[in-house]
């Protein structure tokens, strides 16, 4: 008998292999979508992050250096007269004894140059953290042996050894003749003003010469710092010389380049001139304005124009960067100068990313640069 349970060999069928082949087909399409999209998000996301860490660092390494630089020279007082060699920036020299060590000398800032090449440069930068400004005070009388402490310490009378404290940086002014030293560190047995009062030198090189002499200056400028500014490895690092010791910080990641200019007013002006300080032409610290310039030369500088080149950390598998110019083929340009530029050629600074990085077009790359005025170096035009 034949049965009646008869069912459709469709309801039967199921998937074929067919359909399953292009279901899993279809899903490994979606997968790989997916993943593609997911890379492509990541790729950008890591560029951007990258890049917002740059301008970071940037910004950090521009405004570090920018606020040193605004105390370069403090607390080098201006007094005296226009015209006499009297006031501290007029030194021809200043004798270093064993007191000041590590000091370098008393110009406010040094720019030593990275090379033609457009290596990075490094800045130095030099003031003191007197709290009363290095007021200058008289030296009524000659020196003698200290009667408290051994040989070669000195004892100096002043009309006033307010703000002098133990230790301290000396400054001893006669005319163009100056001397750094120190205070011995029991110097100022206490805050007094009169013929009679004293201050104790830590040695005699300022005796020895010529600088401390009856009526010439002595300024305390409390402990005078060298900050230097450089690149080394992609970092900025900061180095400080104070009381001897030297100290080197890294500050910033991601800084591969630092460029600098003098901003000089024109030679030969009276500082009487409404435009002593006024900038005329920016220059690399070479020739003339190398490390070792005319104490002239020197005083006609006025401002200090910077760049810092800060860099994506993430390397492209292909170059994302071109040569900002022709002139300049190996890295981005530091500020836009020409040789041309008003109102005395002053060509921009090169920068070099090559030379240490043969890569250097895969990463991504943001220059800050801005102008700093040396205040204190400005505030001196009525005693140059």
């Amino acid at each position: 008998m034949e049965s009646n349970n008869k069912y459709s060999t469709l309801l039967q069928a199921g998937f074929t292999l067919v359909e399953v082949m292009v279901g899993l087909t279809i899903g490994m399409l979606a997968t790989v979508i997916i993943m593609q999209v997911f890379s492509v998000f990541e790729t950008q996301k890591r560029t951007t992050t990258g890049t917002s860490d740059a301008q970071t660092n940037g910004n950090i390494a521009l405004y570090d250096i920018q606020r040193e630089l605004e105390m370069a020279g403090y607390p080098l007082i201006p007094y005296g007269a226009p015209g006499v060699a009297d006031s501290p920036l007029e030194c021809a020299s200043a004798t270093l004894s064993t007191g000041a060590t590590g000091i370098g000398g008393i110009s406010p800032v040094t720019i030593i140059d990275g090379g033609a090449a457009g290596g990075s440069d490094t800045i130095t930068i030099r003031y003191g953290d007197s709290l009363e400004a290095g007021i200058p005070v008289q030296i009524t009388a000659t020196p003698a042996p200290s009667t408290t402490l051994p040989s070669p310490a000195i004892d100096v009378p002043v009309t006033s050894n307010l703000g002098c404290n133990g230790n301290d940086n000396v400054l001893v002014i006669n005319g163009s003749i100056c001397s750094i030293t120190s205070l011995a560190a029991s110097g100022v047995p206490s805050a007094a003003s009169g013929v009679n009062t004293l201050v104790t030198l830590a040695d005699n090189s300022a005796v020895i010469n010529g600088a401390a002499v009856t009526k010439a200056n002595l300024s305390c400028l409390g402990k005078w710092n060298e900050v230097t500014y450089s690149v080394v490895a992609g970092n900025l690092v900061r180095t400080v010389v104070a009381s001897g010791v030297t100290t080197s910080t890294p500050l910033v990641a991601g800084i591969v380049n630092l460029q600098a200019q003098y901003g000089i007013s024109a030679a030969g002006l009276s500082s009487s001139l409404s435009n002593y300080n006024q900038v005329v032409q920016w220059v690399d610290a070479t020739g003339t304005w190398a490390p070792g310039m005319t104490i002239t030369d020197r005083n006609r500088i006025k401002a200090v124009h910077l760049a810092v080149v800060a860099r994506n950390a993430k390397m492209e598998i292909t170059p994302v960067t071109t040569a900002c110019s022709t002139t300049a083929p190996k890295g981005p340009c530091s500020w836009d100068a020409t040789a041309v530029s008003a109102p005395v050629a002053s060509p921009a600074p090169a920068v070099d990313l090559y030379t240490t990085d043969q890569t250097w077009t895969q990463y991504r790359y943001r220059v800050f640069d801005t102008i700093i005025p040396l205040r204190n170096v400005m505030w001196s035009k009525g005693t140059l």
